[in-house]
């Protein structure tokens, strides 16, 4: 599902996408992504674009935080935490550095096919 998130993310033009590798760090998840969006509309956008992706891969969240506010959205797949921040709230909270011991998984957005 960490794939699929990603891939939901980049479809919506995420900013600043992180994965990290949780499962030697904390024991209430195995993967954490942060991304952000560039506005309270856009963070919520990105959100319903996971939901919606995972949803049609069988995965439902157990638990989703900050959704009326959207400064700052938790969606809690059990393996797989979705942190989506506006870019204040990013830069405010720092997760990346709180959570600097997990290693970050490389990954990168997909290429355009160049197809019309």
């Amino acid at each position: 599902i960490v794939a699929e998130a990603l891939a939901a993310l980049d479809d919506r033009k995420a900013e600043r996408s992180v994965v990290l590798d949780m499962r030697e760090t904390a024991s209430f998840t195995d993967y954490m992504i942060i991304a952000n969006g560039h506005s309270a509309p856009h963070v919520q956008a990105l959100c319903d674009a996971v939901s919606e992706r995972l949803a049609d891969a069988g995965a439902k969240p157990s638990h989703i935080e900050g959704r009326s506010e959207a400064n700052w959205v938790l969606l809690d797949y059990i393996d797989l935490i979705v942190h989506v921040f506006t870019p204040a709230a990013r830069d405010f909270y720092q997760l990346e550095r709180l959570w600097r011991d997990a290693p970050l998984l490389e990954w990168a957005p997909a290429e355009p096919s160049g197809e019309a």
